[in-house]
C-alpha cells in the first residue's frame, strides 16, 4: 500500500508541475465590410434571403420540382452520407479522454535446449522439459490532457461535422437555385416556341399571298423564294426550339434524381412571380448566413485547434499505464484466486528533446495553414459580396431592358401588320414585308430571353445572400 501511495503522489505532484495548460485563442479575421452593398439606395436591415425557399419560390410546379430535388438529387444525398460519416467521427471524438483498456489472454509452451542454462536449471530443479505460461490481464492506458491537446482534437472533428454540415446546405442552395434557373429556362425555350409558331403562320401566310401575286404578275418568283426562305429559317428554328426543350427536361429530370423524362408545367413565363421588392439586407447577415462563407470560416477554426495540437506536441505529456489479471506457470492452476492475480501501475512524464526539428515543423507548418485560411475566408467574403452586387446591378439593368425589349416587341408587331396591308395594296415591296416578320420574330424572341434573365437574376440574388438559410 506505501508503494501505491507514493506512485499515485508522484503522479500527482507531475499533474500540478505541468498543470498551466497552453489554449491558442481564436481572433475573429477584421473583414473590413461595408455599410451596404453596391447598388443599394439604402441599409435595410430586412432581406429576401430570410425567407424560406417555399416563401420564395410560389410556383407550386417549380415547389415539387424543388421538394423532389432536396430529397433525391444524389450530389445532395452524397453531402449527406459525409455528414453522417463526419457525426461518426464526432461520437468518437467524444471519448478521447477516456483510457483504452484491452484483454489479452495467451498461453506459451516453450521447450528449451537440454544443453541451455535454462534446461540444465529444469534438470536440477526437477521440473519437466519445457516451461508454460499463462496469462490473462486487462491492460489500460491513459493519458493527461495537460496542454489541452485532446480537447483540440475534438474540435477539429466538432469544426470537420461543421464543415459537413454547412456544405450540404451550400450544395442544397445550390439545388434550389439550379431546378429554378433550369424551371424558368424551360418556361422561356415554351414561351419562343410559341413565338416561333406564330410567326410560322404569318410567313406561311405570305408565302400563299406571294406566289398568288406571282401567278398574276405582281411579283417575282425571287419574293416566292425570299418568302419561302423565311418560312424555312421559321421552321428549322421550331426544330432547334423543340430540341432545346427536350435537352432542358432531361436536365431538369436529372437534378430532381430521376431518369430523363418530359416535365410537366401549367403555366408560362408570363404568369411566374418571384419577390419585386428585392430589399438585401446588410453585409454581416449576408456573411453569417451564407453556407459556403460559414464553412471557410469553420476550415480556419478547424487550423486554429491544429495549431494548439502542434503546440501541445512539443510540451511534455503524462501518460499511465496498468495492467492485471491471472498468470501461472501452470494450466490447472491459472485460475486460483488469490494466488494467480497480478498487477502493475507506470505512470511517466515524456518530453520530446530532439525529434530532427520535426515538432517545430509541424508548428510552423500549422500556422501557416491558419495564415492561409484567413486568407481563404477573406477571399470567400469578397466573392460572396461580388456576387450579390452583380445580381444587383444585372436586376435592375435587366429591369430597365425588359421594359425596352416590350415597347420594341409591340412596335415590331405592329408593323407587320401595316407591312401585310401595304404589300397587298402594292405599296411596298416583299422584302418589306418579311423584313417585318423577322425584326418581330427576333425582337418577341429577345423578350423572353431578357424575362428569363431577369428571373434569373433574381433566383441569383436569393442564392447570392444565403437562400433562406438563417
Amino acid at each position: 500500500m506505501k508503494i501505491i501511495k507514493n506512485i499515485f503522489l508522484t503522479l500527482i505532484l507531475a499533474v500540478v508541475a505541468v498543470s498551466c495548460k497552453s489554449k491558442v485563442a481564436y481572433t475573429e479575421p477584421d473583414l473590413q465590410l461595408p455599410e451596404e452593398f453596391r447598388f443599394t439606395a439604402t441599409a435595410d436591415t430586412a432581406s429576401v434571403a430570410n425567407l424560406e425557399w417555399k416563401e420564395f419560390f410560389k410556383d407550386t410546379t417549380l415547389q415539387g420540382l424543388i421538394e423532389k430535388g432536396i430529397n433525391h438529387n444524389y450530389d445532395l444525398q452524397i453531402a449527406l452520407k459525409q455528414v453522417e460519416s463526419s457525426n461518426e467521427k464526432l461520437k468518437q471524438a467524444k471519448f478521447l479522454q477516456y483510457p483504452e483498456v484491452d484483454l489479452s489472454v495467451a498461453g506459451q509452451i516453450t521447450r528449451p535446449s537440454e544443453n541451455s542454462f535454462t534446461g540444465q536449471s529444469l534438470k536440477i530443479f526437477g521440473f519437466n522439459s519445457y516451461l508454460e505460461d499463462y496469462n490473462a490481464a486487462f491492460n489500460l492506458s491513459w493519458e493527461a490532457d495537460i496542454w489541452g491537446k485532446i480537447k483540440n482534437q475534438k474540435d477539429v472533428a466538432r469544426m470537420q461535422y461543421l464543415q459537413t454540415y454547412e456544405g450540404t446546405k451550400a450544395i442544397q442552395t445550390q439545388v434550389v437555385a439550379a431546378i429554378a434557373q433550369g424551371y424558368y429556362n424551360l418556361l422561356m425555350l415554351d414561351k419562343q416556341l410559341t413565338i416561333a409558331k406564330s410567326n410560322l403562320e404569318l410567313t406561311t401566310n405570305t408565302v400563299s399571298i406571294t406566289e398568288k401575286m406571282w401567278q398574276s404578275g405582281d411579283a417575282t418568283s425571287l419574293g416566292v423564294q425570299q418568302a419561302t426562305a423565311q418560312k424555312e429559317s421559321t421552321e428549322l428554328l421550331i426544330s432547334q426550339l423543340e430540341q432545346n426543350i427536350a435537352i432542358q427536361e432531361n436536365a431538369l429530370s436529372i437534378l430532381v434524381g430521376e431518369a430523363p423524362n418530359k416535365v410537366s408545367r401549367t403555366i408560362e413565363m408570363s404568369d411566374t412571380s418571384l419577390p419585386q421588392e428585392l430589399s438585401v439586407g446588410l453585409p454581416a447577415k449576408m456573411v453569417s448566413r451564407r453556407p459556403d462563407v460559414r464553412q471557410q470560416e469553420l476550415v480556419l477554426l478547424e487550423s486554429n485547434a491544429l495549431v494548439g495540437i502542434a503546440q501541445a506536441n512539443m510540451y511534455p505529456s503524462l501518460k499511465i499505464t496498468a495492467n492485471g489479471g491471472l498468470n501461472s506457470f501452470r494450466f490447472d492452476n491459472w485460475f486460483q484466486i488469490p494466488a494467480s492475480l497480478f498487477g502493475s501501475v507506470l505512470g511517466g512524464i515524456t518530453q520530446p528533446l530532439f525529434k530532427k526539428r520535426q515538432l517545430k515543423t509541424d508548428l510552423n507548418v500549422a500556422k501557416i495553414q491558419r495564415e492561409k485560411n484567413v486568407l481563404a475566408f477573406r477571399q470567400s467574403v469578397l466573392n460572396a459580396m461580388g456576387e450579390v452586387s452583380d445580381a444587383l446591378v444585372s436586376n435592375e439593368s435587366l429591369k430597365a431592358q425588359e421594359e425596352k425589349a416590350t415597347k420594341q416587341a409591340n412596335t415590331l408587331k405592329g408593323g407587320i401588320k401595316s407591312a401585310q396591308m401595304l404589300y397587298k395594296g402594292g405599296m411596298v415591296n416583299y422584302l418589306e414585308v418579311i423584313t417585318a416578320q423577322g425584326n418581330s420574330l427576333q425582337a418577341e424572341l429577345n423578350l423572353a430571353s431578357v424575362k428569363r434573365q431577369r428571373l434569373s437574376s433574381i433566383v441569383d440574388l436569393y442564392r447570392a445572400l444565403g437562400g433562406g438559410w438563417k
